[in-house]
């Protein structure tokens, strides 16, 4: 925890060095009160969501030695909090645990066993994780469910486990395949029309076959079915976790002119983040007076296949940092960015050879990495305000009284220079740059003048730091934004009043 700690701080000290000079641009100014807003950001409120394949991929297969890359990456978004993997997607309704005596069932793509479960419990045990684990609801049986989640909590250990979370993505089931027959015949999970109303008796049916232990849902994304929340906690007291899936792009089923269709544009709209944010902002409100928690525990940019130069590129490094902010500001308690091997936008990719692992980091993961800088554990949102255009701000206050200040520039042919004022703040502050070669690149980026390099095998940052100290003139610190960049101010308890 102590090497973790020097990483992280590492990225925040000021340099000797004094801001240099970036053309100016256009001038826009922002002032930070004094005033928090909202709640106060939950511990372990940024985790990771992974296709049941992914563990092992990703963790390797060896439970005594579990990659240490890959521990590092989620420690660094965690830091000094427990960190939150969800494990389904996709395949929590395509996976079993074999039952004796009971063939294979149609439909079931991925077989897990003890080794999976050892190797997942290693994981949470190395990173202290708590895990929401999906379980086979489309499979509509009993037997199959109550069986595979006996065996993963018998497993992996109750203690680790946050909730189990019944089915993926449910509104599907009647229209996308689950299996082909013999002949070549599709067939779907549910018959065609299968609704809300069909899922409810469906969930309870199963879920009381399931092990006493909290249960997670409706872990679903459609427009229809997000509003049915409320109904659906009511009917399900088992459920201690709200789980919604939101996406702001995809791929198939849109026209190019749709503002859903992947592109930089649409990725950087304010639809995408905030908006996205807006469509849960009152179902948060719906789960707590429940006393129950809501994560979008299944969230990134581009749903129903890849989007090159979108969903791979720098731009989702500057999307998913205002996004997540902006889920913190509705008042969900967490968020769970998906990943898996081969994904459009996989945050991370490792290679395991003699004896020795090493991965190479994508753009988005820097962008989530500012996000864990910017808001740590009990840090509120503070109130901003000034007509900023495309530059979006967030500022936060930390429970050591550190203030920080995000600016991201979403103008990607054009500087901004944005006069900050902080109430009651004196003093120089640190300022760390979030930018790469341009807003399609692969490679290349950097935060704190620091990066992953082509590959890592420490999973920290490395490099001379790149921060500098800023002095504010005339009650304002000056921060020039290089187009399609992000910076972040941090001023330190003695810098307040």
């Amino acid at each position: 925890m102590a090497i973790l700690a020097a990483a992280v701080v590492v990225g925040l000290i000021a340099s000797h060095r004094t801001e240099a000079h970036e053309p100016r641009g256009t001038s826009v100014s922002l002032t930070v009160s004094g005033a928090p807003a909202g709640r106060a950001i939950p511990s372990g409120f940024l985790g990771l969501s992974l296709e049941y394949p992914a563990v092992e991929a990703y963790a390797g297969t060896d439970p005594n030695a579990i990659n240490p890359v890959f521990e590092q990456l989620i420690r660094n978004l965690t830091p000094g909090q427990a960190p939150n993997l969800r494990i389904g997607g996709d395949t929590t309704d395509w996976t079993w645990w074999p039952v004796p005596g009971v063939a294979k069932p149609h439909g079931i793509r991925y077989t897990i066993g003890n080794n999976f479960a050892a190797v997942t419990a290693a994981l949470a045990h190395a990173v202290g994780a708590r895990l929401i684990l999906g379980v086979n609801l489309e499979l509509d049986s009993k037997t199959d469910a109550a069986a595979e989640a006996r065996a993963l909590v018998a497993g992996v250990g109750a203690d680790s486990i946050e909730a189990l979370e019944l089915g993926n993505e449910p509104e599907l089931y009647g229209s996308f395949s689950f299996y082909k027959t013999a002949s070549g015949r599709h067939v779907n999970g549910r018959p065609a029309g299968y609704d809300f109303s069909s899922y409810l008796p469906d969930f309870a049916r199963i879920a009381k076959s399931l092990p006493d232990v909290a249960l997670a849902g409706p872990a679903t994304g459609a427009p229809k079915w997000i509003p049915e929340l409320g109904k659906f906690l009511r009917a399900e007291p088992r459920v201690t976790l709200a789980t919604l899936h939101r996406y702001p792009l995809q791929l198939c089923f849109r026209p190019a002119a749709s503002p859903a269709y992947p592109s930089v544009a649409h990725i950087l709209a304010p639809s995408a983040s905030a908006g996205l944010a807006d469509s849960v902002a009152s179902l948060a409100g719906a789960a707590h007076s429940r006393h129950v928690a809501l994560r979008i525990d299944e969230m990134n940019s581009v749903s129903c296949g890849g989007a090159p130069g979108v969903s791979d590129a720098f731009v989702s490094a500057l999307w998913v940092l205002d996004a997540v902010f902006e889920m913190a500001r509705v008042g969900v308690d967490g968020v769970n960015i998906h990943t898996y091997p081969n994904a459009p936008y996989e945050l991370f990719t490792f290679t395991h050879e003699d004896g020795k692992w090493s991965g190479t980091v994508s753009p988005e993961y820097y962008g989530l990495l500012m996000f864990a800088q910017a808001a740590p554990a009990g840090s509120h949102l503070l109130r901003t305000s000034g007509a900023l255009g495309n530059v979006r701000a967030w500022a936060t206050r930390a429970t050591d009284g550190t203030e920080r200040v995000v600016l991201i520039n979403d103008y990607t042919a054009q500087s901004r220079s944005v006069d900050v004022r902080i109430a009651g703040a004196h003093g120089a502050a640190t300022l760390e740059r979030l930018r790469a070669p341009g807003v399609h690149a692969l490679t290349g980026v950097t935060i704190g003048g620091q990066s992953f390099a082509t590959a890592t095998d420490t999973g920290l940052l490395s490099g001379p730091s790149g921060t500098v100290s800023v002095e504010p003139a005339h009650g304002s610190y000056v921060v020039r934004l290089p187009p399609a960049s992000a910076a972040m101010l941090t001023l330190g308890p003695a810098s307040g009043a």
